[in-house]
């Protein structure tokens, strides 16, 4: 029986009235208040306009590199300022803008192009937005400083190790881009779980747009490619720190580590920014050409092909580092290879136009623009992949050159592209042609003057990363053409600047649907309310506008799912992975400083490690993990409410008493970041033991037996328990699940007690990068065993305060999880620490 208080739009108020419950219970108060915004809208564009003006920051460094390099033997700037400048525009272009756009785009698209209210997580949104904006200002404030990083934005070893960057330079860059990489994975996790759970009824995976396939897959692509880079980045950290010789030839490390680590995700990367983009494009071709676009499922397998691939390739920017050549070709044939499902999406791009009316609009312009640049740089990148061509131009302007032609041709066009196509959205404005026609002729022009002539220099055999040149290199004319294409670029791009601002300001308002499109963020008002929809649709096709035109004055009446308040929940809609099947309700939360308090302490955190004040650095993380903690007692229910109607006849459960609610989908992925992470220290360990000198060392680890049998009682114990406590006959007990979960603590305690005695045994890890590594995969996993112990103590809280029950048991559901986990990464720690000398001798 239900006895929750629903009100009906269509029998009891208006469409008037509905809007403003809705607005009520979702907007977001201004002043102040306007810093505890969790909503996707404000969120997402937070995020678009910081990582603009982190683009603006990156295109003035490249201003002063081209002014540094317009003429032989200038002494414009300084070799340190200058090296501190190529860093950091390398750095801001690929970490705090070209990934944080996309991400405030995926989070301010995705739920209106998917039917629903707001992102899975919306404090993960805004506590990623907070982590992104603070690394992203230390980043810029060490270069106000002059303190900035200053060995290249990939930071190689044994160059930013700490005999030769003695300074703070190389752990800004180390400690302020893992921040920014918290930032990453958050969104990687939220996005991951809105597509996969937050969809319109009906709309299964075939019927998704292009775009969600696009990011879906993209945001996996984050998931296990950042993982290595944050590794890499601790590792390099702590040997700068406490001297432990990882990436030091002298004592057992070796500098190629750091590359494999570094390209690992560097690989990645390149694609996590080109799908997105290619997103864009899949989305707003169609639309003006006026055509469904051609080869959907071939899209889609040639976007999950693309993935693959891209993880094997990350050598190929190792060429010429003395590896064996059975790998060379190996990687140069994967590296050929890719090129056939990207152009797979280029031919479905090019025959969607072909069968079309295209209409040449400001979108269709810089699409066009994309095109031709990015053929280039694909181009050019086959030519790379074959091995004798790269050993000739490697680390020459010609690799430059083609980086640019990739990354701004294969992202920033589609992203000007999309500014314009979904900036009536953004702003209720219609865009005019006028300004933004001569600032894509001045963009278009510069960036190719800039950067044709560049692969000219880089065949003439001009380095990368030189501070001057002589006058008789013969590289004097080509390299002021390409810093005069340089600053018309930089014209261009400030000409699109002003034509957004003042459409924004006063452009004509725009209907609501301007371009005719057939995705759903076009069937709510624009700009957007908060809540996006006032009732939810049901979709039975890829374009439900297409179908139905007038859906938009449907829904705003009420007339889809949830078109109603109950109890003043945040409420959204959460469906079956492959058919859409309405499954849940998702209740949201509401504004909170929560996030920002959380992301403040965290940035103490990581100052505290920067300026090595350790102390304060573990006081810090305390109060992060207490600040994550105290999220959770506004959520959650304290009792049963069974299936809640949610309109059209149908009724669901609440995402509480699920059987597959988000959250746990969210801890399945950060266990899957988890462990790619500690596969990327157990490779770093096996290619030490392969390929650095000095291994095996005179004094290998001694087995300490009962350190270890406590280690594996532990965390075998742990496990066990955490799994009976979510069994039906314990969990319907509270006194028998608190038991079990009173046991798996004392699992975790012991499993963590056993790996420090074990670290305890070890020789000094500053002598040789062996000690060293088991040391750090030591720890790594009694760090493990102490987040479980966490996991428990917060599961006994929620059940002795009533948030758990036989059918909401998904807190201890999500603990057992991470005490699988725990047991897993415990026993090949264990193996690797005794068994690899035992294997490799």
């Amino acid at each position: 029986m239900m006895d929750e208080r629903v009100e009906r739009p269509a029998a009891a108020i208006s469409a008037i009235r509905l809007h403003k419950r809705l607005e009520a219970l979702w907007g977001t108060p201004g002043g102040w208040q306007r810093l505890s915004a969790v909503n996707h809208n404000i969120v997402g564009r937070r995020f678009i306009v910081t990582a603009f003006v982190f683009f603006g920051v990156g295109g003035v460094l490249a201003m002063l590199i081209r002014a540094q390099l317009a003429t032989p033997r200038s002494a414009f700037l300084g070799p340190d300022i200058y090296n501190q400048v190529f860093t950091m525009h390398g750095t801001v272009m690929m970490f705090l803008f070209a990934i944080p756009m996309f991400e405030g785009l995926a989070i301010y698209l995705l739920p209106k192009m998917l039917g629903a209210r707001d992102m899975a997580f919306p404090r993960l949104s805004a506590y990623g937005y907070w982590c992104y904006l603070f690394g992203g200002s230390m980043l810029l404030i060490g270069l106000f400083l002059g303190l900035a990083p200053n060995g290249g934005w990939f930071m190689y070893t044994p160059l930013s190790s700490k005999t030769y960057t003695p300074g703070i330079n190389a752990d800004l860059w180390l400690i302020g881009v893992t921040f920014v990489e918290i930032s990453a994975l958050s969104a990687a996790i939220e996005i991951i779980a809105t597509i996969l759970k937050l969809r319109a009824p009906g709309m299964s995976l075939d019927k998704m747009p292009l775009l969600a396939w696009y990011l879906l897959v993209t945001a996996f692509m984050m998931l296990f490619g950042f993982p290595p880079l944050i590794l890499g980045s601790v590792l390099l950290e702590i040997e700068r720190a406490f001297n432990m010789p990882f990436f030091d030839p002298t004592r057992g490390g070796d500098p190629l580590l750091w590359q494999h680590l570094f390209w690992l995700f560097g690989h990645p990367e390149v694609y996590i920014i080109f799908l997105p983009a290619a997103g864009m494009v899949s989305t707003i071709l169609p639309v003006l050409a006026r055509r469904e676009i051609i080869g959907y499922s071939w899209i889609v397998v040639s976007i999950v092909a693309l993935a693959f691939l891209s993880f094997g390739l990350w050598v190929h920017h190792m060429f010429t580092v003395g590896i064996p050549h059975l790998a060379l070709a190996f990687f140069s044939s994967a590296s050929t290879a890719v090129a056939v499902p990207t152009a797979v999406q280029i031919f479905a791009w090019i025959g969607t136009l072909a069968a079309g009316r295209p209409q040449l609009k400001l979108p269709m312009l810089y699409l066009l623009g994309f095109f031709s640049v990015f053929v280039v740089g694909g181009l050019t990148g086959v030519m790379l992949a074959i091995v004798p061509f790269n050993w000739q131009v490697h680390d020459t302007h010609f690799v430059v050159a083609h980086l640019h032609y990739v990354l701004v041709g294969g992202f920033v066009f589609p992203m000007l592209a999309a500014a314009y196509y979904w900036l009536p959205h953004f702003t209720g404005r219609v865009p005019r042609h006028s300004l933004g026609v001569a600032a894509f002729w001045l963009i278009f022009l510069g960036f190719n003057l800039t950067f044709l002539v560049m692969h000219w220099t880089g065949l003439l055999g001009m380095p990368r990363r030189i501070t001057s040149y002589g006058a008789d290199t013969g590289w004097e004319w080509p390299n002021l053409l390409s810093s005069v294409g340089g600053f018309v670029m930089a014209i261009g791009f400030a000409m699109f600047t002003v034509d957004v601002l003042m459409q924004w300001l006063h452009g004509k308002p725009s209907a609501r649907n301007p371009w005719h499109a057939g995705t759903l963020e076009w069937a709510m008002p624009t700009p957007p309310p908060d809540y996006n929809f006032a009732s939810l649709p049901q979709v039975s096709s890829r374009s439900p506008l297409a179908d139905r035109p007038v859906l938009g004055n449907s829904l705003v009446r009420g007339a889809g799912y949830l078109g109603f308040v109950r109890n003043d929940w945040l409420e959204t809609l959460g469906v079956e992975v492959m058919s859409g099947r309405v499954e849940q309700i998702v209740r949201l939360p509401n504004r909170t400083l929560l996030p920002l308090i959380t992301a403040l302490v965290t940035d103490v955190f990581f100052l505290a490690v920067l300026f090595k004040i350790y102390l304060v650095a573990l006081l810090a993380l305390a109060a992060t993990v207490a600040a994550l903690l105290a999220w959770t007692p506004v959520s959650g229910e304290r009792r049963d409410h069974g299936a809640l109607p949610i309109g059209a006849g149908a009724r669901a459960v609440l995402h509480s008493e699920a059987e597959s609610p988000p959250s746990l989908w969210a801890m399945g992925l950060t266990l899957a970041a988890n462990g790619t992470a500690f596969a990327s220290l157990a490779f770093g360990i096996l290619f030490l033991w392969v390929v650095a000198p000095n291994w095996p060392p005179p004094a290998l680890v001694a087995w300490a037996p009962w350190s270890t049998l406590l280690a594996v009682s532990g965390f075998s114990v742990a496990f066990i328990a955490g799994r009976i406590a979510t069994s039906h006959r314990v969990i319907s007990s509270a006194p028998n699940r608190e038991i079990a979960l009173a046991v798996a603590a004392h699992g975790q305690i012991a499993a963590l007690l056993g790996f420090a005695a074990i670290v305890r045994s070890l020789p000094d890890p500053t002598q040789h990068a062996y000690a060293a590594a088991n040391t750090i995969i030591l720890l790594y996993a009694g760090l493990q065993s102490a987040i479980g112990l966490i996991f428990v103590s917060f599961g006994i809280w929620r059940s002795r305060t009533g948030y758990v029950s036989p059918i909401r048991s998904v807190d201890l559901r999500i603990g057992a999880m991470w005490h699988g986990s725990t047991a897993a990464i415990g026993a090949a720690t264990l193996l690797i620490v005794y068994g690899l000398p035992q294997v490799m001798r």
